[in-house]
């Protein structure tokens, strides 16, 4: 059986093999330089070289009301996610901070083009960016990239977070805003009290018409029938006729006796006559009472009902003036005040943009973007195999 034998031929290239060695380009990812180093090297570029350093302005501030009612039930659940009195009171701020009104309040008072676009400015930095107009709507989108607002819902407190390129107009345009929310709470509370004060002014006024139209025509029947009291007069005259129907019955009584004891006696004659008499008077004091239209009984009645009238326009009057009071109290009890706890601050130094962390957010967002399509790509490929 013979030996094998080994012969050493030396080392085998790689064209014997079958294989070639990659170039350095072959090597490198393309997509990967293309999406994810190229644009992240640029962007270190922009911030450690470009980015204009901007100077931020921070403000804290709270909307309550002059007392704070205690809540019901339902208004404690609502706090627990956030949905409390001071929240409502607060948004409303909030969205003004936000709105275009407030851009407008602003510029009536400041140049805010001139103050976010200042010379020197990159123009990725500054308010309006190359790609957009000169509009009222550029410069509002633009705006609101310098002006941040919010709200911690377990103290009530809000942050308004303001961005400029110099330290003092960021100061200014927190004031201008603040400023701006304290105009926007003076408004609510005076509509407030315009819708509930108001109405209960206008109804005070109307009772107090009334009272004057029923008062006139209480006095325009006084002067006409030329006394002060129906009523009054009428118990006089009631007693006066109760005076003479007793003088009749003593009369009678009277007459009767002498009729019976001296018939043909000469005082019978003066006794007729005092009868007839005080019978005339008493007829006529029917007639004053109850006798026709112009008697006392019918001008009694039309007294009493502008008595009445009165008595019911006064009690009209002092509730009106009671719902007043109260409509007032309840105003000032729930006017809004807009408290500066901490007022802009003057920075000494730029603190934006925070350059490290915006290259590594860029640097994470693209290699994400990149980790998708390639995976996307390869399953793409492997289902067309």
């Amino acid at each position: 059986m013979s030996e094998a034998k080994l012969t050493f031929l030396g080392p085998v290239s790689g064209q014997a093999l079958g294989q070639k060695r990659k170039s350095w380009r072959e090597r490198i990812s393309w997509p990967f330089m293309f999406v994810v180093v190229v644009p992240t090297f640029a962007a270190a570029i922009y911030y450690a070289s470009l980015a204009t350093p901007r100077y931020v302005s921070e403000a804290r501030f709270i909307v309550r009301a002059q007392t704070q009612q205690t809540p019901s039930p339902l208004g404690v659940a609502l706090q627990g996610v956030g949905l409390g009195t001071a929240q409502t009171d607060a948004f409303a701020v909030h969205e003004y901070i936000k709105s275009r009104d407030a851009l407008k309040d602003l510029q009536r008072r400041y140049d805010i083009r001139a103050m976010l676009s200042q010379t020197g400015v990159d123009p990725f930095s500054g308010v309006r960016r190359p790609w957009e107009g000169h509009s009222r709507e550029a410069l509002y989108k633009g705006f609101q990239r310098f002006v941040v607002v919010g709200h911690d819902s377990t103290n009530g407190m809000s942050t308004l977070r303001v961005e400029a390129f110099s330290p003092q107009d960021a100061t200014t345009i927190a004031n201008g805003l603040l400023d701006g929310g304290e105009n926007l709470v003076n408004r609510l509370n005076r509509r407030a009290t315009e819708t509930a004060v108001v109405e209960a002014e206008a109804a005070v006024k109307d009772a107090q018409e009334d009272v004057v139209q029923v008062q006139a025509e209480l006095t325009r029947f006084r002067t006409n029938q030329r006394f002060i009291d129906p009523a009054n007069v009428a118990t006089e005259t009631s007693e006066v006729l109760g005076g003479l129907l007793l003088n009749q019955a003593e009369l009678s009584a009277e007459k009767q006796q002498l009729e019976s004891q001296a018939p043909q006696s000469p005082q019978l004659a003066s006794l007729n006559a005092r009868l007839r008499a005080i019978e005339g008077q008493i007829e006529a004091q029917r007639q004053r009472i109850a006798g026709t239209t112009n008697s006392l009984a019918p001008q009694v009645g039309d007294y009493e009902l502008l008595v009445g009238r009165r008595e019911l326009a006064a009690r009209n009057l002092a509730s009106a003036t009671a719902t007043l009071n109260s409509a007032r109290q309840d105003a000032r009890r729930q006017q809004l005040y807009l408290e500066r706890v901490v007022s802009p601050s003057l920075a000494d130094k730029p603190t934006e943009p925070k350059r490290l962390l915006a290259v590594l957010t860029v640097f994470g967002t693209l290699l994400l973007i990149y980790g998708v399509a390639w995976l996307i790509w390869t399953g793409v490929k492997e289902h067309r195999q």
